[in-house]
């Protein structure tokens, strides 16, 4: 008589691969404006996994079809704090025609997983889903108390993802005091020894901004001293030329240290350039964490060819530094000039935490654990989460979605940009990291 078949139990490294494909095939493009499909589907679909494992996910509406996911795992002592795990569903748009690959079907090529929010960040929301689906399956409760929290919106500002459910449903998150997210926990091969992985611990404030200078209108044939065009352009082209004074804050202060003594050789931080050549792919986002920033974006003026327009406008991408807020300001008024008008589009505060205590040590044995050469290191963010609305419930940040990822990889450039992937290997990596972190945490 045979024996009966037994079915074997899904694990998280198991489904993570499936779980991240499916969701890049749900396309939740954020054109800054209520004119993408908006992050609805992906929201049911995460809230359909988080039902089938014993979960009451609350799908929160801030729009038509702007749509958030949160749910709470009961932990073995409700007492303690909670910890907040939040991932964002919305993605930046992608032309197809430019992408190796379909930027929304999830193909699995030359060991990665494509598309569009493959590391920004789809492939963080998956390893959570695949990670919290096993413990729930098996019964294995965290130690505490954790939020989970998948959020529309962010690449835009979070006004109808995250900073909606801060300002309107504030309870959701009652008794968090930490949190982990995105851009952080991702590994930088030193050599065959070591392997750092930079966790987010600090991240620049951001003014999205428009210019705009009135002119006088007139025939385009005619001599014309207040062109609105010309005195915007020489405004703009001052302040993309300008080069910011390097700014070294604490968190950049203490990356530097321990680069330094991965490397063996000191760092000297007036001297940025010889030190960016040696951090190869992980350069230019450690390179725009030393000083203020304005980038611009967007141009628009006149309708016709002979007509000299009487206004002209300009977007600009501000970043400012912890601390330097004011000073970025100054600066930026002084470069423009007395003709330019500028206005916030959207603002949002500067971050910055210490690299020490309990959730930092769960991080550092977590990736020891799974990686024998793995060291922990602060690092800050060049761009913006919504750890910045969470930062108001008085809850304290990191950037932790751990990947190992081969030293050839440009991660950096994965960011917004074109053949946007993730390695298979990463995603289950990340789960077992995430596994033993939430054990520890």
């Amino acid at each position: 008589m045979s024996e009966p078949t037994r079915t074997r139990t899904v694990s998280g490294e198991d489904e993570v691969v499936d779980l991240c494909r499916e969701l890049i095939r749900i396309d939740t493009s954020n054109y800054g404006d209520h004119s993408g499909p908006g992050e609805r589907a992906a929201a049911e679909y995460i809230a359909e996994k988080l039902a089938e494992v014993g979960l009451e996910p609350k799908i929160i509406e801030s729009h038509r079809g702007r749509a958030s996911t949160v749910a709470r795992i009961e932990g073995e002592d409700p007492s303690r704090p909670a910890l907040l795990i939040h991932g964002h569903t919305d993605v930046v748009p992608a032309n197809a025609h430019d992408w190796t690959h379909h930027p929304f079907s999830g193909e699995i090529a030359d060991g990665c997983v494509w598309g569009r929010g493959a590391v920004d960040m789809k492939d963080m929301d998956a390893m959570t889903l695949a990670v919290v689906r096993d413990r729930l399956r098996s019964g294995r409760k965290p130690p505490r108390d954790v939020v989970l929290a998948f959020l529309a919106d962010e690449e835009a500002g979070g006004t109808y993802g995250a900073r909606h459910l801060v300002d309107k449903h504030p309870d959701l998150f009652e008794g968090v005091t930490e949190a982990i997210g995105e851009v952080g926990g991702f590994s930088f091969t030193v050599n065959e020894n070591l392997r750092l992985y930079l966790v987010e611990t600090a991240q620049k404030g951001m003014h999205w901004m428009r210019l705009t200078v009135d002119g006088t209108a007139g025939h385009g044939s005619m001599t014309n001293n207040d062109n609105a065009i010309t005195e915007l352009c020489e405004a703009v082209g001052r302040l993309g030329r300008h080069r910011w004074p390097v700014r070294v804050t604490p968190t950049v202060r203490s990356f530097l240290d321990e680069l330094s003594d991965a490397l063996g050789t000191p760092l000297d931080p007036e001297d940025m350039d010889a030190t960016l050549a040696k951090l190869g792919g992980i350069a230019k986002m450690i390179g725009a964490t030393l000083r203020n920033s304005a980038a611009p974006t967007m141009l628009g003026a006149g309708y016709k060819v002979n007509v000299i327009p009487g206004q002209a406008t300009a977007h600009v991408d501000g970043r400012f530094l912890p601390g330097h807020e004011e000073e970025f300001l100054a600066d930026l008024d002084r470069l423009l000039g007395p003709r330019v008008r500028r206005e916030d589009l959207h603002a949002d505060k500067a971050l910055e935490t210490g690299f020490d205590g309990d959730l930092v040590d769960a991080m550092q044995s977590a990736l020891r654990a799974e990686d024998p050469i793995a060291r922990a290191v602060p690092y800050m963010l060049s761009g913006g989460t919504d750890a910045k609305s969470f930062d108001d419930l008085g809850i304290r940040c990191f950037g932790f979605a751990p990947l190992q990822l081969p030293p050839e990889l440009d991660f950096a450039g994965m960011f917004h940009g074109v053949d946007e992937r993730v390695p298979v290997d990463g995603l289950t990596f990340g789960v077992r990291v995430l596994d033993r972190f939430l054990d520890a945490c």
